[in-house]
C-alpha cells in the first residue's frame, strides 16, 4: 500500500508513558514525526481522547506533551507482533522538552 502521508515518519522504538490524567501506562513508539507518534499497545483509548505523554529521547532528555488520539486499532496481545495495533497520536502542545524532540526529528531527517 502506498504511503499517503505528506509528513515524513521516522521508525524508532522509544519508551513512552501515556494516560488521561497522568502518564502511567508504558508502551513503545513504532514511528514518530514532527506532529505526533504511533504507539504500539494493546491498551488503547478512543479517538479524540486527550492524553498526557512522556518519552525519553535516545540522549535521555525527557519530553512531556499533551496529545489527542487520532485513530486506534485494538489487536489481541498475542497478535501485536504481527498485526499493527495501537494508537496514532497528534501532539496538541509540548509541556517540556519540545526542543529535544524537534532535534530528534531533525536528526532523523538528515539520515
Amino acid at each position: 500500500m502506498a504511503e499517503k502521508r505528506m509528513i515524513k515518519r521516522h521508525r524508532k522504538r522509544l519508551q513512552i508513558k501515556f494516560g488521561v490524567d497522568t502518564p502511567t501506562r508504558i508502551a513503545f513508539t513504532e514511528d514518530f514525526s514532527d506532529g505526533g507518534v504511533f504507539i504500539k499497545t494493546t491498551f488503547i483509548h478512543p479517538p479524540n481522547t486527550i492524553l498526557k505523554v512522556e518519552l525519553l529521547t535516545p540522549t535521555g532528555e525527557p519530553v512531556e506533551a499533551e496529545a489527542t488520539v487520532r485513530w486506534a486499532k485494538r489487536v489481541p496481545p498475542n497478535l501485536l507482533r504481527t498485526i499493527k495495533g495501537g494508537m496514532g497520536l497528534r501532539f496538541l502542545r509540548f509541556i517540556a522538552g519540545e526542543e529535544a524532540y524537534r532535534l530528534l526529528c531533525q536528526a532523523h531527517n538528515d539520515v
